[in-house]
């Protein structure tokens, strides 16, 4: 049982280290793709690569697609649909910091939606405003910050949507199917829900651009890292660790975002960064932190 506990945040981190790092690939590509185009091109890559990796079909109840469905249109349409149009709006350290509350919404709908999950402690909700704050320092560094409301807004509704697919994700993981198998019918159906939507929003099929080194780069990275790679560890994650548990890890995707923009773009880390980055640990911490029991005396008996 330990075990699996490990293997859970071994995987939610492997993910979150590699998320966090998508921000900068979905700004390259912005310059010469649509937001759409960028999802599009990235889901079925990743489709047909988990498709690759384990060549069955899934046979699941009928009364289960819904839930397979939900998370297809919550998870991988809508949510990477809403972060990427926000991106052309407002500033990533914006989107960033409003996307790291999904968290919070995850544990909001699992106490009204799941009231054994008794995510709504107080600890939770110091850790939750400790690691804001420390976000809050990483993303804006000091700097005068800039709302956009229409792209904030979006930031918004895409950090409620994620929590919404967080639950369903664990729903599913109860439904005890391989984890790439159920991986995939997601992507499956999120890839359905994105069609209706190529005629409405300027999609165009254009892969001369992917001639471009640094495009084919960063759509080959989103798509086989951070989609077919990583929703497979997440949705282990989620499995071995639950929903509000496994997005508490999303904390942690600013300090990511520093890290590898200190690395790849050269910029600076400051002491406002590096001040965020202990807050944040610490209410990533404290959210988490359950004290041992002591046994009591006829148990040690």
């Amino acid at each position: 049982m330990q075990n699996t506990r490990y293997i859970g945040h071994l995987a939610a981190l492997i993910t979150i280290a590699t998320w966090g790092t998508t921000f900068i690939s979905t700004k390259v590509l912005l310059t010469g793709f649509q937001p759409l185009e960028i999802l599009f091109f990235r889901f079925i890559m990743a489709f047909f690569a988990l498709w690759l990796a384990y060549p069955k079909m899934l046979k699941t109840d009928k009364k289960q697609e819904p839930v397979f469905m939900g998370a297809g249109l919550c998870g991988i349409c809508l949510y990477y649909l809403l972060e990427n149009i926000a991106l052309t709006y407002t500033q990533a350290s914006n989107v960033s910091v409003i996307g790291s509350t999904a968290p919070f919404f995850t544990a909001l709908l699992a106490h009204y939606f799941m009231h054994s999950a008794g995510s709504l402690s107080k600890q939770f909700i110091i850790g939750f405003f400790i690691v804001m704050s420390g976000i809050a320092c990483i993303s804006f560094n000091g700097a005068a910050m800039q709302l956009n409301p229409l792209g904030d807004l979006l930031a918004i509704s895409a950090a409620v949507v994620w929590a919404f697919y967080a639950l369903l994700t664990k729903k599913i993981s109860s439904y005890g199917y391989p984890v790439i198998l159920a991986t995939r019918r997601t992507f499956f159906y999120g890839i359905l829900f994105m069609l209706p939507a190529l005629g409405f929003l300027d999609f165009e099929l254009n892969l001369a651009r992917f001639a471009n080194t640094t495009y084919l780069f960063n759509i080959v990275f989103l798509g086989l890292g951070a989609s077919a790679l990583c929703f497979v560890t997440w949705n282990l994650a989620v499995r071995e660790l639950g929903a509000v548990k496994a997005s508490v890890y999303i904390y942690m995707v600013p300090v990511i975002t520093v890290i590898t923009s200190a690395i790849v773009l050269q910029e600076k880390i400051t002491l406002l960064v590096a001040l965020g980055t202990i807050l944040t640990m610490t209410g990533l911490f404290i959210s988490e932190y359950r004290p041992k029991k002591k046994q009591s005396k006829k148990a040690i008996e």
